[in-house]
């Protein structure tokens, strides 16, 4: 298997490449608290998770850190964090149980079939080696009509950022990409790319997001239409 995963995708395993090739556990086995946006770009993530995310509901946090930016306001059952370092996790407000997991070591998602009603991956879809497989897993894991919302960010430790992220020269790439992730995963319906951030100023950090809604009973090699709007 390739390091992008199966071969029923156009991406051929050098564009996973990255600078750094040495462990990823040794890479973050140190807290970083960083969170890769501005303020401003924050609060309009925060906003986004409120208006999409279902309330009362068991969430997911995929590549989660110290912080998930998810709003106050929102009444939630469960979050559980998926990361690579358990301190950070540990400092997180949002969580209430965390995993650590490599998922450049093994794309699998560690929980059941629909455990969760909804699920995030924030400004971290550049670090992934097999994101296809990790979308296919995240997929799995969310029940019918449940969100994965993935936001990207134009910052990035670029030594472990993956050659195809690098090679995007502006945020709607990123954001296509991100969208490409979901078709060539499926299991996912309803792909809409949004630029949380249309006015940001020069100097600002932008931020998109991608959101799809997972399937019920998919054929098997469905693929979702996508699209993309400003907010």
């Amino acid at each position: 298997m390739s390091p992008s995963g199966p071969a029923d995708h156009p991406f051929t395993p050098d564009l996973f490449a990255r600078a750094d090739e040495s462990d990823d556990a040794s890479f973050y086995a140190m807290p970083r608290r960083v969170v890769h946006l501005d303020e401003p770009a924050l609060a309009a993530v925060a906003a986004f998770f409120g208006e999409q995310l279902p309330p009362h509901g068991e969430l997911l946090d995929v590549m989660a850190s110290w912080r998930s930016h998810l709003p106050k306001a929102l009444p939630r059952k469960r979050v559980t964090g998926l990361g690579m370092n358990a301190e950070e996790m540990a400092e997180n407000p949002d969580l209430d149980a965390w995993v650590v997991h490599d998922l450049n070591r093994d794309p699998e998602l560690p929980f059941a079939d629909r455990s969760f009603d909804g699920a995030t991956l924030t400004v971290s879809m550049q670090y992934l080696v097999r994101p296809i497989e990790v979308f296919r897993s995240v997929a799995r894991c969310l029940r019918p009509g449940a969100p994965l919302i993935v936001v990207v960010s134009h910052r990035c430790f670029p030594t472990k950022a993956v050659k195809i992220f690098q090679q995007c020269q502006t945020m709607r790439e990123r954001m296509e990409l991100g969208m490409a992730y979901f078709s060539f995963a499926g299991g996912f319906a309803d792909v809409l790319g949004v630029d949380l951030r249309p006015a940001a100023a020069p100097g600002e950090d932008p931020v998109r997001a991608v959101i799809g809604r997972r399937q019920g009973a998919s054929t098997p090699g469905e693929r979702p239409t996508a699209t993309w709007r400003r907010r």
